[in-house]
């Protein structure tokens, strides 16, 4: 377990866990999808403890524009990439192989553009316009992350991969969680919930699930199966909506 909890961080940060000098077998990597909400711990802490330490410099809505910046250089826009290659592939394809091919090809187009900096200006505008204190937002900030991960990894569970392991971005193709794997995860994801999350938010959690079976209904129908760059703009979406729920929950209902 330690082996494949490394290889996690190894995979979805920057941070140079490599200098720890400890030989990594390369079938931890077909685990990593199971160790990504605790990965958002780091992540969303991240974004929280930025967001916090700057709000005694900078108002409020530039702290937490440092604070996504933060997680971006942290992860090195891996989930971005995957996003923007996400919209450029599925706007821009029109059968499978299509499809696969423009989301491979390491450039981004018109859809992507646009996909990836209306997404960034929504997270951002959502988390401002909810008018929190900066205790509330640094909170948000780090559930959000940990609980949109956890939802989003379950694409390994309904979907199987839509390319020959050879022919993935990252040679490595997830494995499907045990259920004691499912626990574990729902166990990463409830923790930091428990200690910041405010529960009169609680119709918030369920926006990702419905995210998450929409995309994956799509990915179903036309690349029989998900991709690198599918999990990351699941992750992103998932999270775009759990900031959506919150503020309809606050405004709304």
């Amino acid at each position: 377990m330690k082996y494949d909890i490394l290889a996690a961080f190894m995979f979805f940060t920057r941070l140079p866990f490599w200098k720890l000098k400890v030989d990594v077998p390369s079938a931890s990597f077909k685990h990593v999808v199971y160790y990504w909400p605790l990965v958002g711990w780091l992540t969303g802490g991240v974004m929280a403890l930025t967001c916090w330490l700057l709000s005694y410099v900078f108002p409020l809505s530039v702290a937490v524009l440092f604070a996504i910046a933060a997680r971006i250089l942290l992860t090195g826009a891996l989930h971005e990439d995957g996003l923007a290659d996400f919209f450029d592939g599925f706007g821009g394809g029109t059968d499978k192989t299509r499809i696969l091919s423009i989301m491979k090809d390491s450039h981004i187009g018109t859809y992507g553009v646009i996909g990836l900096s209306f997404s960034l200006f929504l997270f951002y505008t959502m988390i401002v316009n909810l008018h929190f204190t900066v205790s509330e937002t640094a909170s948000l900030l780090l559930v959000g992350d940990v609980w949109s991960k956890f939802v989003a990894s379950h694409i390994v569970n309904r979907l199987p991969y839509a390319r020959k392991e050879e022919e993935s971005k990252a040679k490595v193709v997830y494995e499907r969680m045990s259920l004691k794997v499912f626990g574990m995860g729902l166990l990463f994801a409830l923790c930091p919930m428990s200690l910041f999350f405010d529960w009169r938010y609680f119709v918030a959690l369920i926006f990702p699930f419905f995210v998450f079976w929409g995309l994956t209904s799509l990915m179903k129908k036309k690349i029989q199966g998900y991709t690198g760059d599918c999990c990351g703009a699941t992750f992103l979406l998932c999270e775009l909506s759990f900031y959506i729920g919150i503020y309809l929950s606050l405004y709304l209902l």
